[in-house]
């Protein structure tokens, strides 16, 4: 995951102390600096923060002054802005993470574009060889119903024949990327009669499933908009697996927020007014007549997902 040079640096960098009268929160600085390993030789790992819980009261009690005075506690506090959606003090508390990541992750992580963020130039630097493949458990066939999901798993010789092929273009194309340097793998010329082609062109025949790396900086808010996509059971496994490693700094950094962006986001759902009607008609025995109150096949599907006790009566 890292060369002996990079393991130092982390090293040196968990070693040294400062004395701050800033905020801190002791789990968090326990795991500063420290990969949580993701997709193999991927990683996130927390290299900066700012605020935490306490931090998100303390913007939150300047705001609503005597107001506050009847929340008995700073969770009772946290979980009444979060149910409300009063976004503002959670904003307050920032992260910021070293990702390594495939390029194509990167291209779906990078479309929430509330967050500051600076990636490894692949035409300053040679990107290194290093690429993603899937688990054979997780090579899987197109679903019939989700045009960007996956359905059945293949099976096991199905499965290592799409992993030769994934592995033999990687390497192929790598070969090709260097020729086009003329560099071998130790950034040697290769032949110094030919000359070397740009890096900004000799990158266009890469893979997206090559390793890249970037620095992300986001705040808390932003985050956990990001999370409650990320790491639902709709999104891609391999983006779902980065966004699980940043949900275990998010519990180590922010524990009260955690528990209510739990409660009120991740695990909660959003019903529509006209799905609302439905579930109050089916709720209080009334007549239940789901496409009269406009709702979509798919929606009337999604609600009987959600609400798997009056189903029956949506379909009937």
């Amino acid at each position: 995951m890292f060369s002996s040079e990079q393991k130092s640096a982390i090293e040196a960098a968990r070693a040294g102390w400062a004395q701050t009268r800033r905020l801190v929160v002791p789990a968090v600085e326990d795991m500063l600096y420290s990969p949580i390993p993701v997709l193999g030789s991927g990683f996130v790992r927390a290299v900066d923060y700012m605020g935490g819980d306490s931090g998100i009261v303390q913007g939150a009690r300047v705001s609503y002054g005597k107001g506050t005075r009847s929340t008995s506690d700073d969770r009772g506090l946290i979980r009444y802005l979060m149910r409300h959606r009063h976004t503002s003090p959670f904003e307050l508390a920032v992260l910021k993470l070293h990702v390594r990541a495939p390029i194509f992750v990167t291209r779906q992580w990078f479309r929430h574009r509330t967050a500051s963020i600076n990636e490894y130039s692949a035409r300053y630097s040679v990107l290194e060889k290093e690429f993603y493949f899937p688990r054979p458990e997780d090579i899987a066939t197109q679903s019939t119903n989700n045009k960007q999901g996956r359905a059945d798993a293949l099976p096991p010789e199905q499965a290592q024949q799409v992993l030769d092929i994934l592995r033999d273009d990687a390497a192929r194309c790598y070969d090709h990327y260097l020729d086009l340097l003329n560099e071998d793998e130790n950034g040697e010329r290769r032949d110094p009669s030919r000359p070397a082609i740009a890096r900004e062109l000799a990158r266009m025949n890469l893979p997206v499933n090559i390793m890249t790396q970037f620095y992300w900086q986001i705040n808390l808010w932003n985050l956990l908009h990001f999370l409650r996509l990320r790491a639902d059971s709709h999104a891609q496994y391999e983006i779902r697996a980065y966004a699980d490693a940043i949900l275990q700094i998010v519990e180590k950094w922010a524990p009260l927020t955690f528990e209510a962006f739990t409660d009120y986001m991740r695990d909660a759902v959003l019903l529509s007014g006209p799905a609302l009607r439905v579930l109050r008609a089916a709720m209080g025995g009334g007549t239940v007549n789901p496409a009269a109150e406009g709702l979509s096949k798919r929606e009337i599907r999604e609600l009987a997902d959600m609400f798997p006790e009056i189903a029956p009566r949506l379909h009937g």
